[in-house]
């Protein structure tokens, strides 16, 4: 021990081995005896101050000093035995990279040399130099150093003959290696004669032995002697110490009196009352604690009662909040072991349970009967079953529905043919087993109301697939709204965190009484503000009362509700149900998207699949040619009402379907088809059997042409009891002109009108039709030109001849056609599209040969009567009488022709007529004229001449619209020269 007593002994701090000595006077110059450093043990050395920083027995007795170091790393690491450790795989690379690293030089050191040394040599080398002077002058006075020193070396070559075997610190006789190498047995064999020489080795050893035994005991009693002074001193001042450690004992006693009344007055209250508090906190804990237990104990039998009333959303709920609180505050409790596995088999069976379930509502939701009103069935139901769902991440639950979808659309139409079926009693349903079959017995009307019947239930379970599809697309649109939320409120949460993170430096002070930290207080005072929803939720009942107790305890309160703490937002359905979004949803916004696409898919898969039904079903009913034999206004009304549906399909869905469009468009190339190719055989019958005179022309035609007038291209309805009162006109009048027709002309226009009226009943055909319209025209136009102008009426009909009358009719016929092109051009290019405008060239191109066909007609007329003036005025010759027989007959021909086109053709085109068969007869009277020499010469030749011409004229302006015609007769005389 040390004391600050002037008599005591003061420890000198050495670095070797020093001896304890009496304070000596500062005056006097004295060495202290130094002793040697490797024989006498270390003690501590130095002041008071020193030795109370020195290693302390009691208080330094479990922390680890420098004394306790055995080995450093460099020791471990040049391994001496580096060349045999390569043997060793965990340890043969030791100590490799320490050799053969070199360390690089630092950047921010300089690289020194003896030029920075310079200026230093030159400031101390006068001071060397003066050292160096005195040094010489004044030797230093060792000799007390010299000898303790020689002493030291003495003592040292000494023991140097003393075998190095007895200074280990392991020796010891009893080891038979050690008692060989000291008692050799050689000195101690009496046999073969030579003990003497062995007794003398003997003595020689004893000797030897105790020679060592005195130079020990010399070297023990020398380091004895350097420490006498020390030991003395130290017997001397034991009873002193002994005084102090009484003085020293008494005063530790009465501050240990006075500490225990201290601590009995005024601290044992205070921290008891801590210990209460700190005990009261942890009694209600741990009653909060069982009370989370026996809430979690009764999670299966809660989630049972929750399954059994279709809660599946609050049954995931309870069982992911359970788990929470398992993994977080009842982690480890012995009694939950295997409940977290018996929750995760239950959630398991939950979403088998849920998958079942939403299969079951499919089948009840489509299945229903057709005729209820209400759109969705059991919408919180249905919502409840979404959630579910899509909380468990179970996205293929709308494949489950659109399976059901399909298996719902081939019952709707088996039950709808039964029904039908059922209510015909002309079919023997015994006899006719197969369904198909029995469809395909129906007549139109009754497979009409059938089809009708089928649309329409189609388009409710399309309604009712599209409610409940907006049913779901409503939850996931609000999942994902809620997400996007949370988002955004973590992003703000996040930034208040670090702000305050900024602003505040908490420091957190420990209570190392009971191993407890005074930080919990804090924190819990700062969580204890956050807490005050939850809490004040849960302890609404009364039966919280330990939780609204103590300040304290209040985060405690919100134990069984901490791991479910779930920021809920509300929406609403299509049909009015309240959607209650949690946070725990744990789907991505690109999962959720998807589904939302997907939904709208199966949407328009449910339209597609009730088109392909619809399809099917007209194929079947199609096998045998059945719409290949509609009539017009039957196919007609069977498109409207696909058309219809179409439409009503696209609306419910938003997009067309295009497979009973292509259905309808086929059917209606095949009706086109049919349609043209029956009304081209019939205009084919009517020209082959047409005889080519002027037909009357009903009532109901002539109304018919006044519908086109009015603009209104359609077959008039037949007005009952009127039409029959009013007779048969004589002639076609169209806008106030007169046309003279044929009865396949009349019955042409009405076909081209049920042309026209089938575009508008099925515009998908105008293209299709235009092109058959086209060509009927034009073969109307070929026929009647083989027929009239070909004379092919003469084999086809028998006539004996084509006369100018049945030539004028035909003109008349094509006029009539010519005059109704552009309305029917008008008509088609109405209903076109501006990309197919270029198929209206069609009607140019027939209009210009129905101008052609006219044109030769007309040509033909000319040609007959100019035939007949080459024969006759052939013959001519000028004498008397006057007018000439040849003249008479020219007029009475001309008499003929009038009479038979005046009713037929217009004033206007007669009149050309007649000037074109007028400049006939002047080029062949004049070639004839000048056949006979007869010039105008005012002879009797041309006096009689003059006559005959005077005598056609005559004649030929006393026809009736001929009276003003300029038919200029002096072009028939050649020119003087």
């Amino acid at each position: 021990m040390a004391s600050s007593h002037s008599s005591s002994p003061v420890p000198q701090g050495s670095s070797s081995d020093v001896f304890f000595k009496k304070e000596v006077d500062p005056a006097k110059h004295t060495r202290p005896v130094q002793s040697l450093p490797d024989v006498c043990p270390k003690e501590p050395t130095g002041d008071s101050n020193s030795l109370c920083v020195a290693p302390s027995l009691v208080t330094d007795q479990h922390r680890w000093t420098v004394y306790h170091s055995k080995v450093n790393l460099p020791a471990a690491l040049n391994d001496p035995r580096l060349a045999k450790r390569e043997s060793d795989f965990f340890t043969k690379t030791w100590g490799l990279d320490f050799v053969d690293t070199e360390v690089i030089p630092s950047f921010y050191l300089p690289q020194i040399n003896k030029e920075h040394f310079t200026a230093y040599q030159q400031e101390i080398s006068q001071r060397e130099k003066i050292h160096e002077r005195c040094k010489n002058i004044c030797p230093p006075k060792d000799t007390f150093d010299r000898t303790l020193l020689h002493t030291h070396d003495k003592s040292r070559t000494d023991l140097e003959q003393v075998p190095k075997i007895f200074m280990k610190p392991d020796f010891a006789l009893d080891d038979s290696l050690t008692f060989n190498s000291v008692l050799p047995w050689s000195h101690f064999n009496t046999a073969g004669g030579k003990g003497n020489r062995d007794a003398a080795s003997s003595k020689l050893l004893q000797e030897k032995l105790s020679h060592y035994l005195d130079i020990v005991e010399v070297n023990i009693a020398h380091q004895i002697s350097l420490r006498s002074e020390a030991f003395f001193h130290a017997m001397t001042s034991q009873h002193e110490l002994q005084d102090y450690l009484k003085k020293t004992s008494q005063a530790v006693k009465m501050l240990r009196d006075k500490i225990a009344q201290i601590d009995k007055v005024m601290c044992e209250g205070s921290l008891h009352i801590l210990r209460l508090g700190l005990t009261r906190n942890n009694c209600v804990k741990v009653y909060n604690k069982l009370k989370l237990m026996a809430t979690v104990h009764q999670t299966q039998p809660t989630v049972q009662v929750l399954l059994s009333t279709s809660e599946f959303v609050g049954a995931l709920d309870l069982i992911a909040t359970t788990q929470e609180v398992l993994q977080q505050e009842l982690q480890g409790i012995h009694s939950f072991r295997h409940l977290g596995s018996q929750l995760c088999e239950l959630e398991k069976l939950i979403d088998k349970m849920m998958i079942a379930e939403f299969s079951t509502y499919s089948h009840s939701d489509l299945n229903r009967p057709l005729e209820d009103d209400c759109q969705v069935l059991e919408e919180e139901r249905l919502v409840s079953l979404v959630f579910g769902l899509l909380k468990q991440r179970k996205l293929n639950f709308l494949e489950i529905y659109g399976e059901e979808m399909i298996i719902t659309a081939k019952n709707i139409i088996k039950q709808c043919v039964i029904n039908k079926v059922l209510q015909i009693e002309e079919i023997d349903t015994d006899v006719v087993v197969k369904l198909a079959d029995q469809m395909r017995m129906l007549n139109f009307p009754q497979w009409f109301d059938l089809l009708k019947d089928i649309f329409s239930k189609f388009t409710v379970f399309l309604q009712r697939v599209k409610a409940t599809f907006s049913i779901i697309h409503s939850v996931v649109l609000s999942v994902l709204d809620k997400n996007q939320r949370t988002r955004e409120l973590e992003e703000i949460s996040q930034q208040k965190n670090t702000a305050k993170d900024n602003s505040l430096d908490t420091e957190v002070a420990y209570l190392t009484h009971e191993g407890m930290f005074i930080s919990d207080a804090f924190s819990e005072g700062e969580l204890a503000p956050l807490a005050v929803d939850t809490t004040s939720q849960r302890n609404a009942s009364p039966n919280s009362e330990p939780c609204s107790s103590d300040s304290v305890s209040e985060p405690e309160c919100t134990t069984d509700s901490s791991s479910s703490k779930e920021h809920t937002s509300s929406s609403a359905t299509p049909g009015g149900v309240d959607i209650i979004v949690s946070e725990d949803m744990r789907l991505t916004d690109l999962e959720l998207g998807k589904l939302a696409n997907n939904i709208q898919e199966l949407l328009y898969s449910a339209s597609d699949m009730c088109h392909d039904r619809a399809v099917k079903f007209l194929m079947s009913r199609a096998k045998d040619g059945f719409l290949e034999k509609l009539n017009s206004t039957e196919f007609i009304t069977l498109s409207r009402l696909m058309e219809t549906f179409i439409v009503d399909t696209e609306k419910i869905c938003g997009r067309r379907s295009m497979s009973l469009l292509g259905a309808l468009q086929s059917q209606a190339n095949k009706f086109v088809n049919r349609f043209h190719e029956e009304r081209k055989t019939k205009l084919s019958l009517l020209l082959d059997n047409e005889r080519w005179k002027q037909a009357d022309v009903p009532a109901e035609f002539q109304d018919l042409v006044d519908s086109i007038s009015d603009g209104k291209i359609a077959l008039p309805e037949k007005k009952s009891g009127a039409t029959e009162e009013r007779k048969p006109a004589e002639v076609l009048i169209v806008e106030g002109q007169q046309y003279a027709v044929v009865g396949t002309v009349l019955l042409l226009i009405r076909i081209i009108l049920e042309y026209c009226q089938c575009v508008d009943n099925i515009p998908s055909v105008t293209t299709d039709m235009l092109t058959r319209l086209s060509d009927l025209l034009k073969y109307f136009n070929s026929r009647s030109c083989q027929l009239v102008l070909g004379a092919g009426a003469l084999q086809v009909v028998g006539l004996k001849t084509i006369t100018t009358k049945n030539l004028a009719l035909s003109s008349r016929c094509l006029q009539l056609i010519v005059h109704y092109i552009p309305v029917i051009r008008a008509h088609f290019e109405a209903r076109l599209l501006p990309k197919q405008y270029s198929m209206l060239r069609h009607f140019d191109h027939i209009t210009k040969d129905y101008h052609d066909h006219i044109a030769e007609i007309s040509a033909k007329l000319v040609a007959i009567m100019d035939s007949l003036f080459d024969k006759l005025l052939s013959k001519y010759e000028v004498k008397a009488p006057v007018p000439s027989a040849c003249f008479r007959n020219i007029c009475k021909q001309m008499a003929k022709m009038h009479e038979a086109i005046f009713d037929l053709l217009p004033e206007e085109q007669t009149q050309m007529l007649f000037l074109r068969i007028n400049a006939s007869y002047k080029l062949h009277l004049k070639k004839q004229l000048s056949h006979l020499n007869v010039i105008n010469d005012g002879g009797p030749q041309n006096g009689l001449v003059t006559a005959d011409v005077a005598f056609y004229t005559g004649n030929l302006q006393a026809l009736k619209g001929l009276k003003d015609l300029d038919l200029n007769m002096a072009e028939i005389w050649e020119q003087k020269r």
